[in-house]
């Protein structure tokens, strides 16, 4: 299985465009090679190099920033600015939408993770396959 993004390259920039700095709109993202046998997709964006004192404030090592659950297998795009169709979680911000990359100290990485589920109940013992792509991104002071 495969995720890509028009928007950035794994491991590269993420543009302002997406962050707190411009729209804080999502990336058009592209989903391939989904297995033939999943039920649903699900789709976590977060972020692992938040600061000690935001880890310490929020009582998580990572920040959830999208949590998009119960996707259509036969999804194959993200529209840029939408969600895709599914049930919307509560990221770490308390909201169930889309959390921009914000980070308040210095360059950080988001994951965008994908995974397919052969049930709409449980991710544990049910993930058939996963992907994932990672941005970067470092507030201009």
């Amino acid at each position: 299985m495969k995720l890509t993004s028009s928007a950035f390259a794994e491991g590269e920039k993420i543009p302002s465009k997406y962050t707190c700095d411009d729209q804080n709109i999502n990336p058009k993202l592209v989903i391939s090679d989904v297995p033939n046998n999943a039920t649903t997709l699900v789709l976590i964006m977060d972020d692992p190099d938040i600061p000690k004192f935001v880890q310490q404030k929020f009582h998580t090592p990572v920040w959830d920033h999208w949590v998009v659950f119960n996707i259509p297998s036969e999804t194959r795009e993200i529209q840029e600015g939408k969600n895709p169709p599914g049930d919307l979680g509560r990221n770490t911000g308390g909201n169930n939408s889309y959390g921009c990359p914000c980070p308040p100290d210095r360059e950080h990485r988001y994951f965008f993770k994908l995974y397919a589920l052969d049930t709409e109940k449980a991710m544990k013992n049910h993930i058939l396959a996963e992907a994932k792509l990672v941005g970067r991104y470092e507030r201009v002071k």
